[in-house]
């Protein structure tokens, strides 16, 4: 078998001077993720729930008996990740799960005062510190960032895996 020395393989496949422009996007990534996980970490130790539930919380506090699946599309995740965050919420005593008397299959979901108190303390933004910095993007940039971001999936050939699971439980 042989051997292929890094030089000729970087030769091979990075054009001149792309490995500084790819170190800088590699070390804004690890801010990026940095950033969340900062956060995310900082709610956990401060309220004792992990980010998503703190979210969900703050969701269920803004529209009173919402529905599982409308929590789901307002967090952009699957509808059963929505149930099981619920469920913890509701074994905590921080929502209630109240059934619908016109239709029994309809369960709406309703803060309690505990996850009030949670929320009071909580840091914010809820939602975590990425999507609040994102929807201040003008439109222009995000569909750049958009399409630079698809590329670089298409690189890493990761497919819709993860896509839909929050950031706080990555």
């Amino acid at each position: 078998m042989t051997r292929v020395s890094r030089s000729k393989v970087d030769k091979v496949f990075r054009p001149p001077g792309s490995e500084e422009a790819a170190t800088l996007a590699l070390q804004q990534f690890r801010q990026i993720f940095n950033a969340v996980r900062t956060h995310f970490q900082q709610v956990e130790k401060k309220v004792g729930l992990g980010g998503s539930q703190v979210w969900a919380l703050s969701l269920v506090r803004d529209f009173p008996d919402i529905g599982v699946g409308r929590l789901a599309h307002a967090m952009t995740i699957h509808q059963s990740t929505a149930s099981n965050l619920v469920k913890i919420l509701v074994e905590r005593e921080l929502v209630v799960a109240i059934k619908s008397e016109s239709d029994r299959r309809t369960v709406g979901v309703r803060l309690l005062p505990a996850g009030r108190r949670v929320l009071q303390r909580s840091p914010q933004p809820f939602a975590g510190v990425l999507p609040m910095a994102l929807n201040t993007l003008e439109p222009k940039t995000l569909k750049r960032l958009n399409i630079d971001l698809a590329t670089l999936l298409e690189v890493l050939q990761t497919g819709e895996r993860g896509a839909n699971i929050p950031l706080a439980d990555i």
